[in-house]
């Protein structure tokens, strides 16, 4: 574990020279979805702050829930005790029984794996039992969602209904990810795959992160009348949590320079490909942190109690950050690898997906992993 920022609230711009980091704005309030936020807009100090949360520590204990995984991608805890695991490249949902076996529950149809692409992020919904899928096939990205069926322990894929197809699709820059917001609606994060400029034109979806009913329509207040777009200007996102206040995060892959921690907002510009990390330039929204490239390529985001949890590929650690504070903390560096996606788990603890063998990575005994911290007050 290595402390790398603990700055005060309100201090407008956080340089952290050595350690890759950069802490950009306050957090805009809470309310901000009305409006896009200016980069220097400040919270107000009328009144006295409220007493935050603790920032969470990752306790140096890790047990092992998983192992013999093939190129995960996506983690979904389903209250019914099991856990929902995505695979790249085999296309294959895999379930963690709550007795802690593994078992498929079926392969998704039409995914053409290769490079990035493949069987990429898992959401499900519990009213309507249904599973939402995000894959690349031959010829796009799409969203497909699927009846799950049976028990905890048996559960199996039902019929498939497609939900939005003709996202572009390549090599690389696929995004992938996709959860269900306290609105009850679906977002996605799409990648610009290979192509910039298409981040800043509002007739693709690439480049942006989408928001939709749960049929595929476009919800009436989105802010593009008629357009799945919710942000724009994102080179390749691939992790969305949502904070107490109801606040969009998203973690993002810069290019050579800046990864990024971004608070979304509808409308926002993130500036891809004009600007990358903090930029200060009008018209686009700088992200809240950023990170250099060798020390973060963040995909999975987390949120438990006031804290944020950031998976860093290439980094191969876990990136805590507490918003209210500023304090940014890195867990684990390279003690399991490449670490793929990070969500909450049972009793107060952390779940960490490892991704050491999606070909980017060195494998290790028993990758990938799906691996469980407990999660304590800092201090």
């Amino acid at each position: 574990m290595r402390l790398v920022a603990a700055a005060a609230a309100g201090l407008a711009v956080l340089v952290l020279v050595g350690c890759g980091v950069q802490r950009a704005t306050p957090v805009p309030n809470a309310d901000s979805s009305s409006s896009t936020p200016s980069p220097t807009e400040t919270q107000s100090t009328e009144t006295e702050p409220a007493p935050e949360p603790p920032q969470l520590e990752l306790s140096s204990d890790v047990t092992v829930i998983a192992s013999g995984l093939n190129a995960p991608w996506s983690l979904v805890r389903l209250r019914n005790g099991s856990t929902l695991i995505s695979e790249r490249d085999t296309a294959v949902i895999k379930e963690l029984t709550p007795s802690g076996a593994i078992r498929e529950i079926g392969t998704v149809p039409d995914v053409a794996s290769g490079g990035e692409g493949g069987l990429l992020g898992l959401a499900y919904v519990r009213a309507q039992n249904w599973l939402f899928v995000y894959l690349t096939t031959e010829s796009d990205n799409r969203i497909v969602r699927f009846e799950l069926e049976g028990e905890a322990g048996n559960l199996s894929l039902g019929d498939g209904t497609l939900i939005l197809s003709g996202l572009e699709r390549e090599w690389n820059h696929n995004g992938g990810r996709i959860k269900i917001g306290p609105d009850g609606l679906l977002y996605a994060t799409v990648g610009d795959a290979g192509q910039p400029w298409i981040s800043q034109d509002l007739n693709s979806a690439n480049g942006k992160i989408l928001r939709m009913e749960l049929d595929g329509t476009v919800p009436s207040d989105n802010p593009f009348p008629g357009l799945f777009v919710y942000s724009l200007g994102h080179r390749n996102p691939q992790g969305m949590a949502w904070d107490d206040s109801g606040r969009l995060w998203a973690s993002e892959f810069g290019q050579n320079t800046w990864d990024e921690l971004n608070i979304i907002v509808p409308g926002g510009n993130y500036g891809w490909p004009v600007v990358e990390g903090i930029a200060g330039e009008s018209g686009f929204i700088d992200p809240y942190f950023q990170w250099s490239t060798d020390s973060a390529s963040p995909s999975g985001l987390a949120y438990s109690n006031g804290t944020l949890f950031m998976a860093a590929l290439r980094g191969q650690r876990v990136w805590s950050i507490h918003p209210p504070t500023g304090a940014v903390v890195d867990w684990l560096a390279g003690s399991y690898g490449r670490i793929r996606d990070v969500v909450p788990g049972p009793g107060g603890t952390l779940w960490i997906l490892t991704n050491n063998t999606d070909g980017r990575g060195t494998p290790r005994a028993g990758d990938d992993q799906i691996l469980q911290v407990s999660l304590t007050p800092l201090g």
